[in-house]
């Protein structure tokens, strides 16, 4: 998948409309020939990029868990030697950015991820386990009274609630995307303050 500010390569065009159609009709409702017409080369031409569409399927989910972890790592890194609290707002935001921009992902995890292979199956949750983990510490720096297995709950809970996105209507229905990724944060800190309790410090999202 290309960052936002590359041009994507004929490759990453393939997988962003295979998600949009996999989303869109499900991956058994969605044929070669439509993937290569979306971005306007022939089905059997899609072969010289993947071997089958069960490789498109498992190059997304690995590869957004992927994304996600090392775009994490990333700002963990960047922050060098910021407030816990900082770095907290830097994830969710990162995670929002994913949420609203990557929805069809979101989708195809929830109805295909049992459709990948045991192995790839393996590694997406491996890196989601690690995703996790990577959040549990920094929400415990934040609210220090928070136990472990509360706060393993709480993160949980927050991706939950951010990857609720694609049940919030088509893009163009949304406020705007400013305002709508302002709410997300909101919600998340306020679900993470609730977590730990009535005693703890509130820590507004940053506007």
């Amino acid at each position: 998948m290309a960052t936002r500010t590359d041009a994507p390569t004929r490759r990453e065009q393939i997988l962003k409309e295979a998600a949009r159609l996999f989303a869109e009709r499900g991956f058994h409702g969605v044929g070669v020939d439509e993937i290569g017409a979306a971005v306007g080369i022939s089905g059997p031409g899609l072969y010289r990029h993947f071997p089958g569409k069960d490789a498109m399927l498992a190059e997304l989910l690995v590869g957004i868990s992927g994304q996600l972890l090392t775009g994490a790592r990333r700002r963990l890194e960047e922050a060098d030697g910021g407030s816990a609290e900082a770095v907290l707002d830097s994830l969710i935001e990162g995670h929002i950015d994913f949420a609203l921009d990557d929805r069809p992902l979101i989708t195809l995890h929830d109805r295909e991820l049992d459709r990948l292979r045991d192995s790839d199956r393996k590694l997406v949750r491996q890196l989601q386990r690690q995703y996790v983990e990577l959040w549990v510490g920094l929400v415990r720096e934040v609210y220090p009274g928070l136990a472990e297995p509360a706060a393993r709950s709480a993160v949980h809970s927050v991706f939950g609630l951010l990857n609720s996105t694609p049940h919030l209507g088509r893009p163009g229905s949304l406020p705007g995307r400013a305002v709508t990724a302002q709410l997300l944060h909101r919600m998340a800190r306020g679900a993470l303050g609730a977590a730990a309790g009535p005693e703890a410090p509130e820590h507004p999202a940053r506007a």
